[in-house]
């Protein structure tokens, strides 16, 4: 139990009572995959266009709902961070990584998704790729996990270990990344340097791992959570040996075929296990696609990419099953954000979440389960990094500076912030276009983002590389 747990487990605030209020508690599966673009499902116009069809990561948008307006932010930290905690990077310190510090990711006084199941009566597994932290009491097992394989950084690491500049006579200070295990409360133990040749098999060790902890848990009539936050698509994007050349149209066709059999492979392990009516199944990922050549990905309709904040950076894929419950073949552009996950997951299993902090994702479960046509948001705010770069309204976005389309491009200021209408201009090239007509949005806009301002003050942010333990100053 982390070490302020006891305090705020008192101040607790019920979404839907207590766990043993929740009649049946569904399995939950969540697919994460990593700078995987808008476009690249053939149910966003990806797959064949992409040199890959896509069918079973099609049906789910068949079998349940399809989110056109689904938000994250635009780093795979930041991201992580909102989606695991409901709120924005910028409040728990994950807006950005600090260079060279070795301390980086949630604080123990965060309390995760993970953390939020795990006391509603889950059993919690994370196989994948984490990047909210590296040193101990850092590691997912630390943060609501039960269990752990995967990477604690990023796949660009497994360049390291290869390279014949690489400063091996630096350790520790300078280590190559390593597939590393653990369960609960332990630390972690290191299995295989993360090099080239394993940053080609892991996708498929995560999937069998997977399948087997899913056929493990089936038999307990215990509900589980099971993170599968896939290394892929995040550079390099090369397929495993058995996918190399499958599609005859290069690695990126390769490896969006092989995400696909892996899926596929998860969704026939929940049918045959005879869970499929009460497991919720969801496929999305962290951010919008890469930008280096030949590692490029693809945002559909939208402009832009990971790093900044275009659409294309944005919104990601996000589709979620569940037989008899989510509406079949359903299709929404209502704005909806990564945050809203913790909330929106705690009121359909009765959990609970924390009222000693600011939670800014939002209720959602009448949205997806089909009961209300609107979402409970209309606007997200948007950052890069630890800078604030605008707000999305409804359709409208009102940016007054942006990053340029590639890692690294300078942050451009704007005199006057910038109006875009992204149903008449989604890929943000014509702004304030009929402002006359239009200007009016800048008071809901400007609504928005002075609650969140003021809600900044009102709880100071975690400044970035905060050690543990912490616990915030009375305000």
């Amino acid at each position: 139990m982390k070490l302020t747990k006891a305090l705020f487990l008192l101040i607790f605030v019920a979404i839907a009572g207590p766990a043993a209020a929740a009649p049946s508690q569904p399995n939950i599966v969540l697919v994460l995959m990593d700078n995987m673009g808008w476009g690249e499902p053939g149910a966003y116009g990806g797959g064949i266009l992409r040199g890959a069809a896509t069918p079973r990561i099609d049906s789910l948008a068949a079998d349940g709902m399809k989110l056109l307006n689904f938000n994250v932010e635009a780093q795979c930290t930041p991201s992580r961070a909102a989606l695991l905690t409901g709120r924005y990077a910028i409040r728990t310190g994950n807006g950005s990584v600090p260079l060279g510090s070795g301390i980086y990711g949630l604080t123990q006084w965060e309390y995760t998704l993970a953390e939020m199941l795990s006391d509603a009566g889950y059993d919690t597994a994370i196989y994948g790729k984490w990047h909210l932290g590296n040193s101990s009491g850092r590691y997912p097992t630390d943060q609501g996990f039960g269990e752990w394989y995967g990477i604690p950084n990023s796949s660009d690491e497994s360049y390291w270990p290869d390279s014949d500049i690489f400063p091996e006579g630096l350790l520790p200070q300078v280590r190559p990344e390593a597939v590393l295990k653990s369960r609960r409360a332990q630390e972690p133990e290191e299995l295989a340097v993360y090099d080239s040749a394993k940053r080609l098999t892991i996708d498929r060790e995560l999937t069998d791992k997977s399948i087997e902890y899913m056929r493990k848990k089936a038999v307990t009539g215990k509900p589980f959570f099971l993170f599968i936050p896939y290394t892929q698509t995040h550079m390099p994007v090369e397929p495993e040996p058995a996918w190399k050349g499958k599609t005859g149209n290069g690695h990126w066709a390769d490896v969006l075929a092989q995400t696909d059999h892996y899926v596929g492979e998860l969704l026939d392990t929940i049918d045959a296990l005879g869970i499929r009516d009460n497991t919720i199944f969801i496929f999305t990922s962290d951010n919008g696609p890469e930008a280096m050549v030949p590692h490029q990905g693809f945002s559909g309709p939208w402009h832009g990419n990971y790093f900044t904040g275009f659409e294309g950076s944005l919104r990601v894929p996000f589709l979620i099953r569940w037989p008899g419950k989510v509406p079949d073949n359903a299709v929404s552009n209502e704005i909806l954000h990564e945050i809203d996950l913790l909330p929106t997951l705690a009121r359909i299993v009765g959990g609970s979440i924390p009222a000693d902090r600011i939670i800014d994702g939002v209720d959602q479960s009448d949205f997806l389960l089909g009961r209300q046509a609107q979402s409970n948001r209309d606007s997200v705010i948007i950052y890069v990094g630890n800078e604030l770069l605008g707000v999305k309204w409804r359709n409208w976005k009102m940016m007054s500076k942006e990053v340029g389309a590639g890692s690294g491009s300078p942050t451009t200021s704007y005199n006057v912030p910038r109006f875009y209408n992204l149903l008449a201009d989604p890929k943000e090239q014509f702004p304030m276009q009929e402002a006359e007509k239009s200007f009016w949005v800048r008071y809901p806009i400007g609504q928005a983002l002075s609650s969140h301002l003021g809600s900044l003050q009102a709880e100071p942010p975690i400044p970035p590389g905060t050690p543990d333990p912490y616990l915030p100053r009375p305000h």
